[in-house]
């Protein structure tokens, strides 16, 4: 089994959650791809897929990905497993906190993935809105991760949230 990650990243810390989500489960098995150089059409030739997306400003969609969010529908991923995360500031920005990751599965869903890996909206985040929580607001639809604020928890959300990908992969 091969894993296609793609991520766009401008100030890096998305390019460094990628690269712990590739250490931690394999460079063997990962493929890491900056959707900056690599056009997105690569996802066609995995199963397997994890995204990777940053929030920027009031709400907005990381460069890398803005610039490639027309491909997204030329892009065929019926049938394919996805696992998403994103980077938010909940404290700078907390009416739009992962909206950019919301904003990434609202546009791949209807293409009839399959999605895994998401994340419980728990005691420890502090936000006023975001576009990326699920119907009932229990869960973010992936990984939510803030290097701005909460620093401190995002290996060990990495690590946990890997773990659960991997089983509900197995699952499968």
């Amino acid at each position: 089994m091969k894993i296609g990650l793609f991520y766009g990243s401008t100030t890096c810390y998305t390019e460094i959650a990628a690269e712990k989500i590739r250490d931690i489960i394999g460079a063997e098995v990962v493929d890491l791809y900056n959707i900056q150089d690599e056009p997105l059409k690569k996802a066609e030739d995995y199963e397997f897929l994890i995204f990777g997306i940053s929030t920027w400003d009031f709400g907005e969609i990381q460069e890398d990905w803005e610039s490639h969010w027309d491909d997204i529908s030329g892009v065929n991923l019926s049938g394919k497993v996805i696992a998403l995360f994103g980077m938010g500031d909940q404290q700078g920005y907390g009416q739009w906190f992962q909206d950019a990751l919301g904003m990434l599965h609202d546009e791949i869903k209807p293409q009839g993935v399959h999605f895994i890996g998401q994340w419980p909206n728990g005691d420890d985040y502090e936000f006023e809105a975001s576009k990326a929580l699920t119907e009932d607001q229990s869960h973010f639809v992936g990984l939510a991760l803030d290097e701005d604020s909460q620093y401190d928890k995002s290996d060990e959300r990495i690590a946990t949230w890997i773990e659960q990908i991997m089983n509900e992969y197995s699952a499968l």
